[in-house]
């Protein structure tokens, strides 16, 4: 996998960033690649067409895969935690429909959970609806950052169907939308951090039917299949990150120890020298934390404590590392003719997507006030 992304996925980068026709047939190019070296959905479940590997070794794969951002989208672990909730939670009919060309890479997933009208930190404002007549759902409502939508062959909607004298954690569904039904509509990319067009999408429902049996789950239990879902994603997250960290570490290392000012090498000057170890040690640091946290679920224990530190860890380790790197490269971090500057725009989507820091140290906090015996040490 190392030799694969360092080698192939990451040279093809100028490509896959430009758009286009270009970029497409470079991503089949690698897509095809990774299938023919064995490397194509190793951490899909092996009763679903995928490599089978077990949770704790794909979380250590996706430290490598997330050296490019495009790794997963070239070695097929894109559509893994869709494929995941499908296979828990759908029926027989729903994951015969959509698990294979999920896990073949022949479309993708999205998830229509964020709306631009309420905070998308508390899934429990959303206001799109669905209503149910007779064998028909019918869902009205606004969504962004539906990541994917455009190449998407369903979206995952989560919808309000119950009273408001439910339980506000269990008045939301989950109901699978096929992304050609009429009134799904898709209203534009959304332009994000000098990315225009982007793969987040503003889309709208309205009065879109599908039928009954497209719920997902129990009804009323939208917020819990979400949680499922973004438990292990975080974690797969996390160790993106790393990677992403480790390889502007290695960059930031490299310009160091080449480049002369002052009378010296960069390498040479204290403030450079504390660049490298803040940033070998925070890395480190976020390493054994998401490894802990990825054992404890491995193990089937509550990891909700362990994943929420490092959820805002993780992404301030991220920015502060890579922000390192370009402050060492001067000009030169600053523009396009290194992957830095672009690396940067994208850690910071990471203190805001999967919920943002603040709600991150909050819950956590909240819980270890509850119970200070639950800290990961103890």
């Amino acid at each position: 996998m190392r030799a694969f992304v360092d080698d192939e996925v990451i040279p093809a980068e100028p490509e896959l960033t430009g758009g286009g026709a270009a970029a497409r047939a470079a991503l089949d190019a690698l897509r095809g690649r990774a299938k023919a070296l064995g490397l194509w959905a190793l951490g899909h479940p092996a009763d679903i067409g995928g490599g089978g590997l077990a949770f704790l070794d794909f979380v250590y794969l996706n430290e490598v895969i997330g050296r490019s951002e495009f790794g997963q989208l070239a070695v097929g672990s894109v559509s893994m935690q869709d494929t995941l909730m499908l296979r828990a939670h759908g029926t027989e009919e729903q994951r015969r429909r959509w698990i294979p060309p999920l896990v073949a890479g022949e479309f993708l997933p999205s998830v229509g959970l964020t709306e631009p009208e309420v905070a998308g930190s508390d899934p429990t404002l959303i206001q799109t609806r669905a209503e149910l007549a007779g064998d028909t759902w019918i869902l009205n409502g606004h969504k962004w950052f539906t990541t994917g939508a455009a190449d998407a062959g369903y979206c995952t909607v989560f919808a309000r169907t119950e009273p408001e004298s439910t339980p506000r954690h269990a008045r939301i569904s989950a109901i699978i939308v096929p992304t050609d039904t009429p009134g799904f509509e898709i209203v534009r990319a959304v332009p994000t951090m000098g990315h225009d067009p982007s793969d987040h999408y503003e889309i709208r429902l309205t009065d879109v039917r599908v039928p009954a049996a497209n719920l997902l789950g129990e009804r009323g239990n939208g917020f819990g299949i979400a949680q499922d879902r973004l438990g292990p994603g975080r974690v797969f997250h996390c160790m993106r990150w790393l990677g992403q960290a480790q390889r502007a570490y290695e960059l930031m290392c490299a310009r160091a120890n080449t480049r002369f000012a002052h009378g010296s090498l960069l390498a040479e000057k204290g403030e450079i020298q504390r660049y490298v170890a803040e940033s070998a040690g925070q890395i480190h640091a976020a390493r054994l934390m998401t490894l802990d946290a990825a054992r404890t679920m491995d193990a089937g224990a509550d990891a909700r404590v362990q994943i929420g530190l490092i959820k805002f860890w993780g992404a301030r380790m991220l920015h502060d590392v890579i922000d390192r790197a370009i402050q060492v490269h001067g000009a030169l971090g600053l523009t396009a003719d290194t992957p830095l500057e672009r690396m940067y725009r994208q850690a910071r989507y990471a203190r805001v997507y999967d919920g943002p820091d603040e709600v991150h140290r909050m819950s956590t906090a909240r819980r270890l006030l509850r119970d200070p015996g639950a800290a990961p040490w103890r």
